[in-house]
């Protein structure tokens, strides 16, 4: 769904676990920045209770991805529980976490 200028990906499952899972998620969020060309992306994780380290690793390829096209990737809506493992791997560094869609999409 596109607010303005900037794509906001709304997750469906609560549990982004199975590996054929993350690679069709990351292969959309790819297609997004690639063949899209979409340059502001907004992933909103409010219905995502579970994430693996495989959905994680997809999530700095697309920084990477989208860093290359020139663009700007931001997260939002995280649990608490999701943060944490965010801030133990510093991944909270890499990238721009908001409280809510609502301040982040003001933040682009």
């Amino acid at each position: 769904m596109d607010v303005g200028e900037v794509t906001v990906v709304r997750f469906v499952d609560r549990k982004i676990l199975d590996e054929s899972n993350i690679q069709q998620i990351g292969n959309e969020l790819f297609r997004l920045v690639e063949e899209e060309e979409k340059s502001k992306l907004l992933l909103n994780f409010s219905n995502v209770e579970f994430l693996s380290s495989g959905a994680l690793g997809k999530l700095i390829t697309l920084d990477k991805k989208v860093k290359a096209h020139n663009g700007v990737l931001k997260l939002s809506n995280i649990r608490p529980e999701i943060y944490e493992v965010f801030a133990i791997t510093k991944l909270n560094k890499l990238f721009d976490i908001r409280d809510d869609e609502a301040t982040a999409l003001a933040a682009f």
